[in-house]
Order: structure tokens, then sequence, then C-alpha cells
């Protein structure tokens, strides 16, 4: 297989904005994302979820569209337009065909720039976030996970919720919205990137046209590496049929050289329908219907869990057999076979992955954030190639310890108890 050479360029503006774009020939779309390198972590605690509210504020309305002409412009060239916040980032994005491109780069900085955050507006999403929030908490697959991550990286912004808490966002009053939307929206703290059907100096004209009068200033956002301590935590809630359980151990940082070791060893674990625990825990033993491994790495640390939904009966010996998989990843090499299978998934599902412009245009970003350089996918391929079953049993050994393993259980629990002893491994 010849790799057609991915036509990368990036150009930094004199205020320090970045500006990176990926042709894609072939394809008549084009995917655009404005992106703010500051998420939730960056967060002070007592305003926990204020650039998720920002991300929905600047929906509402700018100083040259209501909130209705925003939705009736990317209607109107049939464009999907989209916004999330996560911990190290926020994004914007729409896609559109390559025609529309300079109407979806008006209305897409419009938002980022001009936003009013009208009083009355910001009332009225607060209640919205608050129903959001509740929404979220009636998901039991997602409050374990949200449980788990607030133990797991305990009193350090990493920790806390996305959304923020009932308590903060009922706090959230323009000055605030006001104040922090400035501090995040700098030039410098911004990537405008673009893959799909276009012309790099085109585009780059129509981003200086909207970007060029921003003043450049640092924000200076760098939260401290977070510690972790693996806590057992429990938590009872009468109303579960299931009892939910996620079990987590530190794991290597976005960036680190051994982060090709991490996918394959994950993959291996929980990855899929062939995978370790899925095999063992579902087709053979029958204990959950779902189960599965996840790695989720930040900046500056990471974590290693898995996710299982089970009977109250069952889970202790759920929680046992999770904990002999990893002993087995500590122990014995990883047969020749199954390694091969675990990288061929991992290559298709990146190669898939870069199909379409949307992802192309956040692999871009994402590059930009934290490596100082594009990687191409032969290079990528390689490098999972290169994966050793040595370097998957150092890893386990250096991951997988009973003292650092961090488990949360939710559900009706009526005396189930979980010890640092079943952990042992």
């Amino acid at each position: 297989m010849v790799e057609e050479l991915r036509n990368i360029r990036r150009e930094v503006l004199p205020n320090g904005l970045t500006v990176i774009t990926e042709q894609m020939q072939h394809i008549r779309s084009a995917s655009i994302g404005i992106w703010i390198k500051t998420g939730s972590r960056d967060e002070d605690p007592q305003w926990n979820g204020i650039s998720h509210f920002i991300e929905h504020m600047v929906f509402k309305g700018t100083r040259n569209r209501t909130a209705e002409q925003i939705a009736r412009q990317v209607d109107s060239i049939g464009g999907n337009m989209d916004a999330f916040t996560a911990k190290e980032c926020i994004c914007f994005n729409v896609k559109v065909l390559d025609e529309h491109l300079p109407v979806a780069v008006d209305v897409l900085s419009d938002l980022v720039l001009n936003p009013v955050f009208a009083i009355e507006d910001i009332g009225r999403e607060r209640g919205v976030i608050l129903e959001e929030i509740k929404m979220d908490e009636d998901n039991p697959d997602y409050l374990v996970h949200e449980i788990f991550t607030q133990n797991f990286w305990k009193d350090h912004p990493l920790g806390k919720p996305i959304l923020g808490t009932r308590d903060t966002v009922k706090k959230f009053e323009q000055p605030v919205v006001l104040d922090s939307y400035a501090q995040r929206f700098a030039p410098g703290n911004l990537i405008v990137s673009a893959a799909g059907s276009l012309d790099h100096e085109r585009f780059v004209e129509l981003v200086v046209k909207h970007f060029q009068h921003m003043k450049p200033f640092k924000n200076g956002f760098h939260s401290q590496p977070p510690k972790i301590v693996p806590r057992i935590v429990m938590r009872n809630k009468k109303a579960l049929e299931q009892v939910q359980i996620c079990m987590g151990v530190p794991s290597h940082p976005i960036a680190h050289e051994k982060r090709y070791a991490s996918y394959v060893l994950n993959t291996l674990l929980g990855g899929g329908m062939s995978s370790r625990l899925f095999q063992n825990i579902r087709e053979r033993q029958g204990l959950a219907y779902a189960i599965y491994s996840d790695l989720n790495p930040y900046r500056d640390t990471g974590c290693l869990s898995v996710y299982v939904g089970t009977s109250r009966e069952s889970a202790s010996k759920v929680v046992r057999s999770v904990v002999s998989e990893f002993r087995m990843l500590k122990t014995d090499a990883v047969p020749e076979e199954e390694l091969r299978r675990a990288k061929d998934q991992l290559k298709g599902s990146l190669m898939l992955s870069l199909e379409s412009s949307t992802a192309r245009m956040s692999n871009l970003a994402r590059q930009e954030m934290y490596f100082d350089r594009f990687y191409g996918l032969d290079e990528l391929i390689e490098n999972i190639e290169s994966v050793t079953s040595e370097d998957l049993q150092a890893m386990a050994n250096d991951f997988f310890r009973g003292e650092s393993i961090a488990v949360t259980v939710l559900g009706n629990l009526n005396g189930l108890k979980i010890s640092r002893d079943q952990l042992a491994c």
C-alpha cells in the first residue's frame, strides 16, 4: 500500500493564532474547527463548568446574528454545526460543501469572536444545563465514570465534571462569563483547523480577515499535574438493577514515547469483541453484557480503566476476573497471533478514522496541541508494528499493581464489599 502524502500546511498569524489545513482530494466537503486550547481542567474550582457554559452561550446570539439567524444560516447551506467541551479544549466546528466555505467561516468566527452573553439568555441557559446534569446523573454508566474520575484525580480540576455541578452552575452570572471568555479566547490559545476540499492560501485569507484584529496576549493557563490516589469507593444507589464497576490504574500522558504500547495493551485487554475481558467475562462466564477498557491520556497524566455492568451477586467474581487478566498480562508473554490481531485491529480503526474531513480536521488540531509535528499514517502504522510482546509485559508490570488500582462501585450494594486484598495482582 502506497500512502498518499498528506497535504498538511501550517501557518501562525502575527498575533499568535495557528491555522492548519489539509487538502483532501476527491471529496466535496470541508470541515472547519475553531479550537480553544483550554478546557475544564483550567477552571477555578468555584467556577467549575464555566467552559462548557460558554460553549453553549455563544450559540445564543452575537453582535451580528440572533440565535435563530445562526441556526437558519447554517441550515440554509446544508451545514452541520457542532461544539463540545473537553478537559483540555473547547471546539466549535462546522462541515459544509466546499462552495459554502466563506459563509461557514463567517458564521463560526462570529460565534467565537462576537458573543453577546445577554443576561436573560444566561438565566435560561443555566436552567438548560441543570437539566443536562440531571439527565447525566440518571445514566448509571456515565455516573460511575464521573464518580471514578472525581476520586482518581481528587481535589484537582481534572477530576471535576466538565458540566460543573448544580452548585457551581447556579452561580454563573454575566460578569464571570465575560471574564472567563476574555481569558480563554486569546489568539495564542486558538487553533483554526480545516480539512477537505479547500485551498490553503484562500482559507488563510478568510481566517486573517476575521481574526487579524485580535490582540495577542498570554493567558498562562496550565494547571499543576494531578496527584493520583487510588481509592476504593462504594456508592449505594438502591434504584439500580445492575452494579456498575469502574476500575483503573495510572497510565502515560498523551505524548509519551511508549504510547503505542499502551494502545496495543488497551486493545488486547478490552478494546473490542475479541479482547480478553469480553471473551472471558462476557462470552465464557456470562457475567456481563457490557464490558470494555478505555485509555484516557491527558497532557501530564493518564488513566487506563475497565468498565463493567453486572449483577450484585457476580460483582466480586467480576472484580477477581478483571484482576486475574491484569495478572496474566504481567506474568505471561502475549502470544504472537493475539498480538498480530490487536495490531491489525488498531491499524484498521486508525485508517477508518481518517476517512472523513471532520476526523482529519480534529486530528490536525490535536497533533498541534500535543505534539510539535504531524504524523503520517505510515509512521503511525510503523510505530504500532514495532510494539513487542516484551514491551507489553513490561508495561503491564508497570501499570497493574494492586496498590495502584482504583475502584468505584455504584449500585444497590446491600453489604457488598471490595477490599484491597481482592485487587492484589
